[in-house]
């Protein structure tokens, strides 16, 4: 369980837990791109996919999946393929067209180093792939499980959710943007994603309805707050869609709290066997970095 002991109480060793898990992920990374084709595009694919970030949204959906009574392999198809989605994401947000950022993680952006064409062909393949390895038959979970999750997270990545959230944060000016706006694009664009990944986990490790039911109230819950704590790490951002902007930082901080505790409660009933994914989600939301 990941349980320390501090001054006689119990604690979950939550970096521990993220090393091995984030070890996990990045190992079956790390055997899938090896069998894939050589050549610039695949350079591309691997530049940021390889080492990768912390892999907070596969962690997740292990960490859901454990909550459950399963096992991390059960949950590893759709922690992979979100964290694909995640990568691909970030390919194109850097884009000139886009966000036009330089640099990602410490080294320049896929379109800096391999050109903006084969950095949008890098999005595009990492897309299909996510698809790819979510609908492989997988051992210990059935296929009626995976053409759920399956058709989830095509519906958090598509235009009702984080391509369409994408479009909102672009097209928005500055004075359009108020607080409904504001959630609404950090709900499609951050908190979709997010809370395919817990409930996919959850779901591939043969959760019931209702418990699916509050991990998808808790992941959007915590996605939002994800996305708020990112704004406040960045109080100086002048980003249309900026949670500091639009609220001020007291009352960013304020609803970040609101959320958690929110999150919190959709997820008393896993006692114990929840204690990953609350750690998980505390981490997310009053992480200073």
């Amino acid at each position: 369980m990941n349980l320390a002991t501090q001054n006689g109480v119990a604690t979950f060793d939550l970096h521990a837990y993220l090393e091995a898990r984030t070890k996990q992920v990045n190992g079956f990374f790390e055997q899938w791109m090896a069998s894939r084709s050589e050549g610039v595009l695949a350079q591309a694919i691997r530049h940021l996919l390889l080492p990768g970030g912390k892999r907070f949204r596969p962690v997740l959906a292990i960490a859901a999946a454990e909550a459950v009574g399963g096992r991390a392999e059960q949950a590893l198809p759709i922690a992979a393929a979100v964290e694909l989605i995640h990568t691909y994401s970030l390919i194109h947000d850097d884009l000139p067209c886009m966000d036009d950022d330089d640099e990602r993680r410490g080294q320049p952006t896929v379109h800096v180093a391999y050109g903006e064409a084969i950095a949008v062909l890098a999005g595009d393949a990492l897309q299909a792939m996510a698809f790819e390895v979510l609908t492989r038959r997988h051992e210990d979970v059935s296929i009626e499980a995976l053409l759920a999750t399956a058709h989830d997270l095509a519906r958090a990545a598509g235009d009702l959710n984080l391509v369409g959230g994408q479009a909102d944060d672009i097209l928005f000016g500055a004075d359009d943007v108020d607080a409904a706006r504001l959630e609404s694009v950090h709900r499609r664009k951050t908190a979709a994603l997010i809370a395919v990944a817990i409930v996919g986990g959850a779901r591939l490790a043969g959760a019931d309805v209702l418990t699916l039911q509050r991990l998808q109230r808790f992941g959007e819950c915590m996605g939002l707050a994800f996305q708020i704590a990112d704004d406040l790490l960045d109080e100086t951002s002048e980003e249309v869609c900026s949670s500091v902007r639009v609220l001020g930082v007291a009352a960013a901080r304020a609803r970040c709290e609101e959320l958690l505790a929110q999150a919190f409660d959709e997820i008393a009933e896993l006692g114990e066997c929840g204690a990953a994914l609350r750690a998980l989600a505390e981490f997310a939301v009053r992480r200073e970095r």
